[in-house]
């Protein structure tokens, strides 16, 4: 099994990708609401728990997917 899919951006499927993205915009939103609003959102924190599992599926599919699944190019 590689594990590299779980942290290498070349090796990483649009899922984790979108998820970690997700993740690194979420934290810089809470951190800018909290040092300069001074406060969230009411349920801000389940952002991060929507974005790990994304994250969670999209390794999934990544580590036990087909190897082709998703390249139907037909002409």
């Amino acid at each position: 099994m590689d594990f590299s899919k779980l942290y290498r951006p070349s090796a990483l499927n649009s899922f984790q990708f979108i998820a970690l993205t997700g993740l690194l915009m979420s934290g810089g939103a809470h951190l800018i609401l909290h040092f300069f609003v001074g406060r969230t959102p009411t349920g801000f924190n389940w952002l991060y728990v929507c974005w790990t599992a994304l994250y969670v599926l999209g390794t999934l599919r990544n580590l036990f997917g087909k190897a082709n699944e998703g390249h139907h190019h037909h002409h």
